[in-house]
């Protein structure tokens, strides 16, 4: 189902002159006066002369911009690439400035097979940073083209980065790093991209099974007849609309000592049409990415599987496909949820909280020591905080311990509040209450009817936290940064550094 590509990193000294390649990154940062060369490798004399022509060759160091020249006499390499930086004000360029300028230029660089990325890295973490966005920027998705891409549409295939730090011991853990969180967020990509005929709830969970099979991962899958008698009710009302039933799936990393316990739960709705609530036509295609929080827990649990880390992860992956038809559900139904709460369904296009209900509820009761979900879940959250940045509500502390993971990451998410006066406004006459309501603030009534289905652990609410990704995990406009058209991938890079976080490191 997947086939994220693979991309090679390594590291070497600063001096990189007769060391070949197909291509040399430097970067140019934006100055009050003229651009300038950033660490440049380049001969003195040859830096000079390139800086002095920048203005004259339209380059300003701004970020995203990318220019090919002719290489040096001083390089052994076929092409020289400017990637900006941005502006500075005088100091050293930020983790996230690196990795946007590396990954600019990596996606830049298809059908260049070797690329050295000279960029300012002095430390371990620049480097980390030039290296990840070197591996999040080296992606196309190719896996419905009826013939093999050409040469210049494949992929950068190798990274090599150029730091001081290239001796220190910490460096090749760093790098692996690096390599797996681009492996595992191509690999959400990979997914979300996929067409809706070939990625359902039954392809999607052997899909699961067959990623996690080089990991020390156990994959759970209940099948509608389980999900049936089990009292899924959330899972079974969005899914019984379509020929394609629902699916849970469970992937559990469980390391022989962990020190924590994360539950990941992740809106897996394979293509939304909203069923009987039928939504406009214009854009539906987009729907298909309806499954990209089932996606990123998925890939999260690979990767703290992956980097070995102690902490016991769990995803569950709320799986089904929202259409209309005869046996759909219709407005005014009420459902079962698994645990036994009623919901009134006034609108079925608000089906993801009520197949992540029955997720919240699988995970409680396994009393983790934090719940983080991930869904695709509001346009609402558009509204409130554009394309590109998650909204994260829940639990004050752990919602801002999963800001600082984001912020650590170098993702753009905001905390938002849950007032309380919004669980009034999905009270029902007829059941425990409805699963639509106040329709100003819509992400955060969202999130207060999941907060319904979290459960307790010692006599406490387990502390739980909901991020919106709904903008940022499809980008609908141009290629910036290590960011394609389409699936991003968002989110995946803020779970693992929360699982750090978790774990220690």
């Amino acid at each position: 189902m997947t086939s994220a590509s693979e991309l090679k990193l390594s590291a070497v000294s600063p001096d990189i002159r007769r060391l070949p390649a197909d291509a040399v990154v430097v970067a140019v940062a934006q100055d009050t006066e003229a651009p300038r060369l950033l660490n440049s490798p380049l001969a003195p004399q040859e830096t000079a002369a390139l800086e002095a022509s920048l203005p004259l060759l339209g380059i300003t160091g701004a970020s995203d911009e990318v220019r090919r020249l002719p290489s040096t006499d001083s390089l052994k390499a076929g092409v020289l690439v400017l990637t900006g930086l941005g502006r500075l004000d005088g100091g050293a360029p930020s983790a996230e400035a690196l990795r946007r300028a590396a990954g600019a230029a990596a996606r830049q660089l298809s059908g260049v097979r070797k690329a050295v990325f000279a960029l300012p890295a002095p430390t371990v973490e620049a480097a980390a940073a030039v290296a990840e966005g070197a591996a999040l920027g080296a992606y196309a998705f190719t896996g419905h083209r009826a013939q093999a891409p050409e040469a210049r549409q494949v992929p950068l295939a190798e990274a090599v980065v150029a730091t001081a730090a290239s001796a220190e011991k910490s460096l090749p853990a760093a790098l692996k790093r690096a390599a797996v969180v681009g492996r595992r967020v191509r690999a959400v990509r990979d997914l979300v991209n996929t067409a809706p005929n070939l990625l359902y709830p039954e392809s999607f969970a052997a899909a699961a099974r067959e990623a996690a099979k080089p990991w020390p991962v156990k994959v759970t899958v209940l099948e509608e007849k389980q999900l049936e008698k089990e009292g899924y009710g959330g899972l079974i009302g969005v899914g019984r609309g379509s020929s394609r039933p629902p699916r849970l799936v469970k992937v559990d990393y469980s390391p022989a000592r962990p020190v924590a316990h994360l539950a990941l739960v992740g809106k897996g709705i394979t293509f939304d049409t909203g069923g009987i609530s039928l939504k406009p036509g214009l854009n539906m295609h987009l729907m298909k990415s309806d499954m990209a929080g089932a996606a990123t827990v998925l890939q999260a649990v690979l990767a703290v599987a992956e980097l070995g880390l102690p902490v016991r992860a769990t995803a569950w992956l709320c799986l089904a496909e929202n259409m209309p038809s005869g046996a759909a559900t219709r407005p005014g139904d009420v459902l079962t949820m698994f645990g036994g709460k009623t919901v009134e369904v006034l609108n079925t296009d608000a089906e993801g909280r009520l197949v992540m209900a029955d997720g919240l509820v699988a995970a409680s009761r396994e009393e983790p020591d934090a719940i983080i979900d991930v869904a695709t879940l509001t346009g609402a959250q558009l509204v409130a905080l554009g394309t590109r940045t998650a909204g994260i509500m829940g639990d004050d502390g752990l919602r801002d311990r999963v800001k600082a993971a984001a912020d650590a990451a170098g993702e753009a998410a905001w905390p938002m509040p849950l007032p309380e006066e919004l669980r009034a406004t999905l009270d029902s006459p007829v059941a425990d209450l409805a699963n639509i309501g106040e329709r100003h603030g819509g992400m955060m009534t969202a999130a207060v009817f999941l907060s319904e289905f979290v459960g307790e652990k010692a006599g406490r609410p387990i502390p739980w936290a909901h991020l919106d990704i709904a903008g940022p995990a499809y980008n609908e406009g141009a290629p910036y940064g290590y960011t394609p058209k389409n699936a991003t991938g968002s989110t995946l890079r803020t779970l693992l550094a929360l699982a750090e976080d978790f774990a220690g490191r």
